[in-house]
């Protein structure tokens, strides 16, 4: 009985990560989790002048004056197109908080190492791939996986 119980748990050794999964214009995109501090409704961004295209100004949330940045315009995409489901994305890494805004919170996914495929980056290629970290599979769907570390520190 002791053998069949630590073959068991030797078959659940897959590492398994969890995304949340977003929609930016007509793809999908996946955020790690444990980079995620919460998810909040569009609210007034108040605009910073000077400042990058991407970054869309700041906010106040809970007393806390938090920067916001377009995913969509840091991606080369067309600017924001707000809507009822339009979110605004927490992200904290080490170095930053920040707010993303994206177009859709979808769902969590979780995804094993079977269900990842990296991608290969050209160093001489445009430079958006570079923040694709590898392709998910989730229910016969693609989900792109951001590096949002790389995203959010790279000015």
């Amino acid at each position: 009985m002791d053998e069949v119980k630590l073959l068991e748990n030797n078959s659940d050794s897959q590492e398994t990560v969890q995304y949340i999964v977003v929609k930016i214009g007509n793809e999908q995109y996946g955020i790690n989790i444990k980079y995620i501090d919460n998810i909040v409704r569009n609210q007034r961004i108040t605009r910073v002048p000077k400042s990058q295209k991407y970054f869309k100004g700041v906010i106040n949330l809970r007393g806390e004056v938090m920067p916001v940045m377009s995913i969509r315009l840091k991606l080369d995409l067309d600017d924001d197109e707000y809507t009822d489901k339009t979110r605004i994305i927490i992200i904290k890494i080490e170095s930053a908080t920040i707010g993303v805004i994206v177009d859709q919170v979808k769902e969590v996914v979780t995804l094993t190492e079977a269900d990842i495929e990296k991608v290969q980056h050209n160093p001489t290629s445009e430079n958006t791939t570079g923040f694709i970290s590898a392709i998910g599979k989730s229910k016969g769907e693609l989900i792109s996986l951001l590096d949002i570390v790389s995203l959010i520190e790279e000015g």
